[in-house]
C-alpha cells in the first residue's frame, strides 16, 4: 500500500478507508460505511470498550476526561442524512478521516500526556512549557474592525500555542475581500497584496488567516499540521505565512507534518499511526 509520495484530498480518504476498513475486519472492530460515492469507514464504541478510531490507551484517557469527552459529542452530517445501522448515531469524531481524531490519539496518548505533564521531546518539537493541559476545541475571538468579535475554532490548545490540524480536508476555504477586510489587525499583520488571490479576486487560505490573527490577538504561537502526502495544503499555508508582514509575530508561526511529530511519538503510537493512517516517521 502507498505511503508516500504526494496525495490529493480524495486519494488520502481513499487510502485511509481501505487501510480502516482492514483494520476494523482483521480486529472485528465496530463500524460502518457512510453512504455515497466516496464511502468512510466510520468507528463506534463496541460492547467491550473498544472504539476503533483510537489507539486504546489514548481512549481509556479521554474516557475520564470530562473536557475531552465533550469533544466526541459532535455529531457527524452524514448521520443525520442516512446510516446502514438505524441503532447509532455517528459522530464527527468516528470518521477514520478526522483530523481531530488524529489529533487527539496522539496529545490524548498516556506515553505523550500523563499526570498533567507532555513528553519531553513532544514539548521540544513544539517549544512549549511541557507543564501544560492540551485543551481541544477552543474558540478564541477575533477582533473585528467594528469592536466586536469573531469566533473561530482553534483544533488544540498548547500553553503559548494554537495548532491547526488538518488530514483529509479539502481546503483552507476561499473568501471574497469583505471578509477578512472586517478583522481589526487585518493590515497589521499581512501584506494584503502577497496573499494567496485568485484570478477571481478570492483569497485563498482564509481559515489560516482568521486563526493566525486569533493567534495573534491573544500573543500566542500558531502551529499546522498537516499530512506532509499534502503538499498542496502546505503550499496554501506557506502562501499565507509568506504574506504576514509583522515581524516580531512572523517568527511564531510554523508548520509541522504528522510524520515529523510521529519520530517524537513512543513506539507502540507510532506503529498504531502507521497501520491505521499510514504515517510514516520523517
Amino acid at each position: 500500500m502507498k505511503t508516500g509520495g504526494h496525495l490529493t484530498s480524495s486519494m488520502l480518504r481513499r487510502e485511509l478507508s481501505v487501510r480502516s476498513y482492514n483494520l476494523a475486519r482483521t480486529q472485528k472492530l465496530l463500524h460502518d460505511v457512510s453512504p455515497g460515492a466516496n464511502p468512510v469507514v466510520i468507528f463506534g464504541r463496541d460492547e467491550q470498550g473498544r472504539h476503533g478510531n483510537f489507539h486504546p490507551d489514548s481512549y481509556t484517557q479521554i474516557c475520564v476526561n470530562p473536557a475531552w469527552v465533550r469533544r466526541l459529542n459532535k455529531v457527524h452530517t452524514a448521520s443525520r442524512r442516512s446510516r446502514a445501522r438505524k441503532d447509532w448515531q455517528w459522530m464527527e469524531l468516528d470518521s477514520a478521516n478526522s483530523s481531530d481524531a488524529l489529533l487527539m490519539n496522539i496529545f490524548c496518548h498516556p506515553g505523550v500526556f500523563s499526570e498533567g505533564i507532555l513528553n519531553p521531546r513532544v514539548a521540544n518539537l513544539l517549544n512549549i512549557d511541557p507543564a501544560t493541559q492540551p485543551c481541544f476545541g477552543i474558540t478564541p475571538g477575533v477582533p473585528l474592525r467594528n469592536g466586536h468579535l469573531d469566533r473561530t475554532e482553534i483544533d488544540l490548545h498548547l500553553g503559548n500555542l494554537f495548532i491547526e490540524a488538518k488530514l483529509t480536508e479539502t481546503s483552507f476555504q476561499n473568501a471574497r475581500p469583505r471578509l477578512i477586510e472586517r478583522y481589526r489587525d487585518f493590515e497589521t499583520v499581512f501584506d494584503v497584496t502577497r496573499l494567496p488571490w485568485t484570478a477571481d479576486g478570492i483569497v485563498q487560505g482564509y481559515q489560516l488567516i482568521r486563526n493566525v490573527l486569533a493567534a495573534f490577538a491573544s500573543d500566542v504561537s500558531f502551529c499546522v499540521l498537516s499530512d506532509a502526502r499534502r503538499q498542496d495544503l502546505i503550499e496554501v499555508w506557506y502562501s499565507v505565512l509568506s504574506a504576514v508582514h509583522y515581524p516580531s509575530f512572523a517568527w511564531r508561526l510554523k508548520l509541522l507534518t504528522w510524520q515529523e511529530l510521529a519520530a517524537a511519538l513512543p513506539t507502540e503510537l507510532q506503529q498504531f499511526l502507521e497501520i491505521k493512517y499510514g504515517i510514516v516517521v520523517a
